[in-house]
């Protein structure tokens, strides 16, 4: 994200001796091959049964909870009949990911990730199979969904950084980009299919039944992590793992720390999603399906993203390659902001969906790779307050932006000034633009 496991859980991914300057180091084998694919390498599914029990579970998992966030937005809205109330559901799940995103990341990186994978799956399952039993039991209240929206946040928050850390013990340096190819086709599927099976589940049976459904669909993931060895960081010294030691060792590393900053331009100065529902009646003249239709462009390109990543292998200098991919981001936003037809708006968004999987794709190899063990749960901490951050900040920007000016505006000039930020730091990282896969540094 292998040959035997057991002889690459002890392996330093960062240590690598460099070659010479004047030779060459030689390819990995998948990388030979990858000028002549197209699609995902499946190569760590076939090597690692391990990180395959994985994969597969958190497929599932991610379907399943794709299936309760919906059942509780219609649930709640049943309840209330208020739009305002269904949106407090976002805050209540986005404040846990951010506060304890941090701290689930310094516990990872102290106690053994596979026991904290194992806690936080089954808190997630137990709290799903809560709000099946009280919607059996016709007990419906919207606090009660609001206190377990947040527990299940802080669940979330414990285990992404125990489940990420992970991979790079289970695969050898050469697959992780492969593996973090599959990883989001995995997040992207669960958000494209899981909302809409929710919908048909609740419509068919209620919302017991996908609360049940994403309970029971855990159980690929328990299962995956109980086959695990034990997962203790490789501890470097007697300290105790803290919030504080990661921020500080992130600050000290510049090829890390610019992997956040590229995230930032695109997730706050061009992310419109919040702006959908108007830019599908002002500019297309349509309706809740067009704006369904515009929030699902983004998704499969992003799917598209990890199906067809197979060229990725071959790209050494993964500091350019993010670069290009934000700016690519940029510049399909800001010229959707300026198209007035559906369908290439459609494919604008899904260009920027592709492109956005791709930089996530290398950012999170470079942080496998170039971090040590012991601050990988960290940085995967600091990872999620970004994601889960970052779009809402977009789109408070762009609603602002939007009501002072017009939604053409926000758009288009979030799209270019994403561009132009992007260039900034292109300018200025010129450590981050010469990074090399074969040599990597933080």
């Amino acid at each position: 994200m292998s040959a035997a496991r057991e002889a690459r859980q002890g392996q330093e991914t960062h240590g690598t001796e460099a070659a010479p300057d004047d030779q060459e180091p030689p390819a990995p084998a998948a990388a030979q091959e990858a000028p002549r694919r197209v699609f995902a390498d499946l190569t760590p599914l076939r090597t690692s049964a391990d990180y395959r029990r994985l994969w597969f579970g958190n497929s599932v998992s991610w379907v399943g909870q794709g299936m309760t966030t919906l059942a509780v937005s219609l649930q709640v809205y049943d309840i209330t009949r208020s739009p305002f109330s269904v949106g407090l559901v976002g805050l209540f799940s986005l404040v846990p990911l951010v506060v304890f995103g941090l701290y689930g990341g310094a516990i990872a990186d102290t106690v053994d990730r596979r026991k904290l994978g194992l806690a936080s799956a089954g808190g997630s399952a137990v709290l799903s199979a809560a709000l099946a039993a009280a919607a059996f039991a016709g007990f419906h209240h919207v606090w009660f969904l609001y206190g377990i929206v947040a527990l299940q946040a802080v669940c979330a928050a414990l285990n992404a950084p125990a489940r990420s850390s992970m991979i790079p013990r289970l695969l050898p340096p050469e697959q992780l980009h492969a593996a973090n190819a599959l990883n989001s086709m995995t997040s992207t599927f669960g958000t494209l299919v899981g909302p809409s099976l929710g919908g048909v589940i609740v419509g068919l049976a209620g919302y017991q039944t996908a609360y049940l459904v994403d309970a029971i669909a855990f159980s690929a993931s328990l299962y995956a992590m109980w086959r695990l060895p034990s997962m203790l960081p490789e501890r470097t010294g007697a300290r105790r793992a803290s919030v504080l030691d990661g921020l500080r060792f992130l600050a000290t590393r510049p090829n890390l720390r610019m992997t956040f900053f590229s995230d930032f331009c695109a997730m706050i100065l061009a992310h419109p999603r919040a702006l959908f529902p108007a830019v599908a009646v002002l500019w297309y003249g349509g309706d809740a399906k067009t704006t369904g239709l515009l929030v699902a462009a983004p998704a499969f390109g992003a799917l598209l993203g990890g199906v067809l990543s197979g060229w990725q292998g071959r790209i050494r200098h993964h500091g350019q390659a993010i670069f290009l991919a934000v700016a690519t981001w940029g510049t399909a936003i800001a010229v959707f902001g300026l198209t007035r037809d559906l369908w290439l708006g459609l494919l604008l968004l899904a260009v920027a969906g592709y492109s956005d999987t791709v930089s996530m794709i290398f950012r999170n190899t470079m942080m496998q790779v170039a971090a040590p063990d012991e601050m990988r749960g960290r940085l995967q901490g600091v990872f999620i307050v970004v994601v889960a951050g970052g779009p809402r900040l977009g789109d408070f920007l762009a609603g602002t932006v939007a009501d002072l000016t017009s939604p053409t505006v926000a758009v288009t000039g979030g799209g270019l000034a994403c561009v132009l930020a992007i260039g900034l730091l292109a300018a200025y990282g010129k450590g981050f633009r010469r990074y090399d896969a074969h040599h990597p540094t933080a």
